[in-house]
């Protein structure tokens, strides 16, 4: 298990007090609770996550520190999931339903792209549609076809979401805190390679990460390399194989897909003067196609060589055979001999 150290925290006081290092799952379990008990208009609905804790123990505890009324076990239906949770959301409440799987997404996406994402534009402003969509996502645990999906493009695409990816504990709970208390409808990717790969000490004291907020995640000089999530480690992986190797790499951690922030890249590319993007979704129109061409469209003048998409291939979805899993999501390496080239292109 990898321990990180301490993020440079964006909103609490330079003096807090720290945990002992936590996991990420652990990180969203504590601001589901701290959450729940901050505002009693929350509550949570999803497959197996009342007794059971969920599927991944998300919601461990949840179910019998605040009882059946706010922690509701719910048919298999990714649908009922989302179109409840908008009528509970008009009626004043803060829905959280969790997706077992992004692959099921897709049925629910009618609740979430035609009444969630439409609520305040469709009514002046009358009404809003605050809810948390907690999604399961994510290749790297030999999932297959149908249990390694990661669908945030689908929804980047849809005015009036906000897609949070995090990267690391710290970012996990700081963003999820934010998302149920920003007022609008929230799809937070919760990928499950990190749950308990990454380890991380964060603050013992309140605090939220803002969204639409980047973070340098690791400051170089040669070029910038955009991502977020899973990617996001890789990339940092990456960086340490090249640093001995006289490459400094600038990390941007996206943290929020939309909406993201353009301020931090394209300060980042001012500076390198070269840009690679590495994300978890089809290459073409993926997550990094987006950053790509506001890169190209905003920052052309910084630029001194094509900006650069790493990317697993335009494939359904990561095979089950272990031979070709490890081929379509990029790892360090493969992250490592792509920047080589655009340094030295």
């Amino acid at each position: 298990m990898k321990t990180m150290e301490s993020a440079p925290d964006r909103t609490a006081a330079p003096n807090d007090t720290m945990t002992a290092p936590i996991t990420y799952i652990e990180a969203i379990n504590q601001a589901l609770h701290e959450e729940m008990e901050r505002d009693e208009r929350i509550f949570l609905l999803g497959e197996d996550i009342a007794g059971y804790g969920g599927v991944f123990k998300a919601t461990k505890n949840l179910y019998e520190r605040f009882g059946p009324m706010r922690v509701i076990d719910s048919p298999i239906s990714e649908n009922f999931l989302v179109q409840g949770a908008v009528g509970a959301a008009l009626a004043g409440l803060i829905p959280s339903p969790e997706i077992q799987f992004d692959d099921f997404t897709s049925l629910a996406v009618d609740g979430i792209v035609e009444h969630a994402a439409k609520m305040r534009y469709r009514s002046g402003g009358m009404w809003t549609c605050p809810m948390v969509i907690r999604v399961c996502c994510g290749a790297g645990v030999g999932g297959g076809i149908y249990h390694s999906q990661f669908n945030a493009a689908w929804f980047m695409h849809a005015p009036g979401l906000v897609v949070v990816a995090p990267s690391n504990p710290y970012d996990a709970k700081g963003l999820l805190k934010a998302a149920f208390r920003g007022g609008n409808p929230v799809l937070y990717y919760e990928h499950k390679r990190l749950y308990r790969t990454v380890k991380q000490a964060i603050p013992t004291a309140d605090y939220v990460v803002p969204l639409g907020k980047a973070a340098v995640a690791r400051e170089g000089r040669h070029v910038t390399v955009v991502s977020y999530s899973l990617m996001l480690q890789r990339t940092l992986e990456a960086a340490t194989k090249l640093a001995a190797e006289g490459i400094e790499v600038e990390v941007v951690d996206l943290r929020t897909l939309v909406p993201y922030d353009h301020e931090t890249i394209l300060a980042s590319v001012r500076k390198t003067a070269r840009c690679a993007v590495v994300y978890e979704s089809s290459r073409t129109m993926g997550v990094g196609t987006e950053v790509a061409a506001m890169v190209a469209e905003e920052g052309f003048e910084f630029l001194d060589a094509p900006v650069v998409r790493i990317s697993p291939p335009d494939a359904p979805q990561e095979p089950f055979a272990p031979a070709m899993a490890d081929h379509y999501l990029p790892n360090a390496d493969r992250i490592a001999d792509e920047i080589r080239k655009l340094v030295a292109y």
